[in-house]
């Protein structure tokens, strides 16, 4: 197995190993790790920006291929160094033609595409800040997001998009400018530019510092108002050159493969950015594709054949479900389970034995027995293989983040030649605070402080974080930026978690979510919930309880996962839905998922009930965020009646 060669031929290179240091603070009291730091690989910028990073790249590697572009007839069609920096100058002069002033804002509403990220390095080289938009942003948000930032110009990616512009800004004073990709804004933009001469964009550029605002970041809105985090032009290069350090050398040198990644996450969020830039730092080939949609994404993975993934949970949880599905048509339902249990132990046993996690006790750690090295290399054959060439058949690694991932799945995922790195962060933490480094996977666990970054353990269990990763200032809002960010620098993520002997940082829920039973129980609804998703056929769910005698769930069906439910059992594709969630098979599907929720919890922390309920929680009703969280306070009102009801009937 390819993954396994290369933590070997890794953990050979000492000197990679001991670059990732971590100095820990054990608390006197209670002996727990309470803090967790590791210095900088990459010292922080004192001159230029992320503006200059297109330019260096077409100087020092003109011919170097950095971007490939999709085209209509699925080829991918290389960028150099040369090219993008010369289209991001055209783009930038047309800005300035049309109006942006240095230090001025421009909003970009898009899905992810390869005139995103031309716009993005534009943006910059024109002196400006870039403000991201999700592409299905209501024009309400849209309102607030354009008048909060003061954006003057606004790129869109359709009609639709643009006519949500016109409509949420139509009572602005002054509304914004606005060019639509979709009918030849870049086009458009490059001959307004014309007039405008290079040096005006060098000039504008070479003015930028590491301390001036690069992006204004608006966060999700589960509790309310978008807040904008401030990111300076510093933050992206702390934490996109540390990563890409932390990463690149390993990976390159382990495997010997030239890198290479299809981004298909939103670049509205700072992840995606993040890796994108780093990527480019690294002259790391980057793919763009619009969808995080399996079933759409799924092909373009075999087209693009990428190297590593940077994903969310959903994608790896609907891979896996996808893979059992194929095998339940094929009769060989059996067998996936199975492939699963034997892949969960076998990358657990083996991971101890890689890592030698019994050296503290003296008692020597064995690894898979001969008779597990055998299942693993059936169900390789079997199972494992065709996981791995539904994601392009040359995948070695993948960051997973935005939130947890299930341990097992992880596991399984290691098993099939996939190793799963997980990451947390947050907007205002520029992407990735902590990582899994790459030559000591520790599933279950969301990794050790990215380098030049510190996490703290707050008496009352919340994660803090610092370092050259944390955001300015919230914008506008100076009273929400006090809140959360203390005078010496660390910043109060709202999140709650523990260290362990390592430094490894464990999140165990949102302070805000914890729910309170009437017997006085407190409960993390994101273990149970994270668990839940892992198994098909549950989509989305929320977990209730607060004030309660006992913890319910409320879980929606995956519609992939119910045509296929339906075709197996001989069932109309037309069932309605009501008649679904009313199926004792299907409910006694959903509780092997419950079980498997509840096997992470204590017996008075478990869902002892349920209620399956029609439709989906989306970004459309409003119930997701477009990072997918489901947004709490909207769930409980849509669904009041059938939370009383799952009290009322007990």
């Amino acid at each position: 197995m390819g993954v396994r060669k290369d933590l070997k031929r890794a953990k050979r290179r000492t000197d990679l190993a001991a670059r990732h240091r971590i100095d820990l603070v054990r608390d006197n009291r209670t002996g727990t790790i309470r803090e967790a730091s590791a210095p900088p690989l990459v010292a922080p910028p004192t001159t230029g920006s992320t503006a200059d990073l297109p330019y260096t790249n077409a100087t020092e590697a003109p011919d170097a291929v950095i971007l490939r572009r999709r085209t209509a007839e699925g080829t991918w069609h290389p960028i150099t160094a040369a090219t993008f920096a010369a289209e991001v100058t055209a783009t930038a002069k047309g800005l300035i033609a049309a109006g942006l002033e240095q230090g001025g804002r421009v909003a970009v509403m898009s899905r992810t595409r390869y005139e995103w990220t031309v716009l993005d390095f534009a943006i910059w080289a024109a002196g400006g800040q870039t403000v991201p938009v999700y592409a299905t942003s209501s024009a309400d948000q849209v309102d607030w997001i354009v008048r909060d930032s003061g954006a003057r110009l606004v790129v869109t990616e359709t009609p639709d998009n643009t006519a949500t512009v016109t409509t949420g800004t139509a009572g602005h004073p002054e509304p914004p400018r606005v060019f639509t990709l979709d009918e030849g804004a870049m086009a458009e933009l490059a001959t307004v530019g014309r007039e405008i001469p290079d040096e005006e964009v060098t000039k504008r550029r070479t003015a930028l510092t590491p301390d001036t605002t690069a992006t204004i970041c608006y966060t999700s809105g589960t509790t309310g108002r978008p807040k904008g985090c401030v990111l300076t032009h510093a933050n992206i290069h702390n934490e996109a050159a540390n990563v890409v350090e932390l990463l690149h050398p390993i990976f390159k040198e382990v495997t010997g493969q030239t890198a290479s990644t299809l981004l298909f996450l939103p670049l509205a969020h700072i992840m995606g950015r993040a890796l994108q830039i780093g990527c480019l730092m690294a002259r790391i080939e980057i793919g763009h594709f619009p969808s995080i949609k399996p079933d759409e994404l799924r092909p373009v993975l075999r087209e693009f054949r990428p190297t590593f993934l940077v994903g969310v949970p959903y994608l790896f949880e609907r891979i896996h479900a996808a893979g059992r599905a194929t095998a339940e048509k094929m009769g060989r339902a059996s067998s996936f389970d199975r492939a699963h249990r034997i892949g969960v132990r076998f990358a657990e046993a083996y991971l101890k034995k890689f890592l030698d996690t019994g050296t503290r006790t003296g008692t020597p750690v064995k690894g898979p027995d001969i008779g597990l090295y055998a299942a693993w290399a059936l169900y390789d054959l079997l199972v494992y293989r065709r996981i791995r060439k539904e994601l392009g058949g040359r995948l070695r690694y993948a960051i997973s983040g935005g939130s947890p991932l299930d341990r097992d799945l992880s596991l399984f995922f290691y098993a099939a030649g996939i190793v799963v790195y997980e990451g947390y962060g947050l907007t205002e933490t520029t992407s990735a605070a902590t990582l899994v480094p790459p030559l000591a996977p520790r599933p279950g666990t969301v990794g050790l402080p990215v380098p030049g970054t510190a996490v703290r353990i707050a008496d009352d269990g919340e994660v803090l974080v610092k370092g050259g990763v944390v955001f300015d200032s919230y914008w506008n809002n100076p009273a929400a930026t006090d809140a959360v960010l203390s005078g010496d620098g660390w910043f109060e993520t709202g999140d709650l978690g523990a260290l362990d002997e390592d430094g490894y940082l464990t999140i165990t829920g949102r302070k805000k979510d914890i729910i309170v039973t009437s017997g006085g129980k407190n409960v993390a609804p994101a273990v149970l919930e994270d668990r839940l998703r892992s198994r098909a056929p549950v989509a989305q769910c929320m977990v209730v309880g607060d004030n309660r005698p006992f913890v319910a769930a409320l879980i929606t069906l995956a519609p992939d996962s119910v045509a296929h439910w339906l075709a197996v059992r001989g069932m109309p594709a037309d069932t309605p839905m009501a008649e679904v969630i009313q199926d004792p098979r299907m409910r006694a599907d959903v509780q092997r998922a419950v079980d498997h929720a509840n096997a992470a919890v204590s017996r008075a922390e478990s869902i002892r009930a349920f209620t399956l309920v029609e439709g989906e929680f989306t970004e459309d009703n409003g119930q997701l965020t477009p990072s997918l969280k489901v947004k709490r306070h909207a769930v409980r009102e849509a669904y009041a009646a059938e939370i009383e009801a799952l009290y009322s009937s007990k």
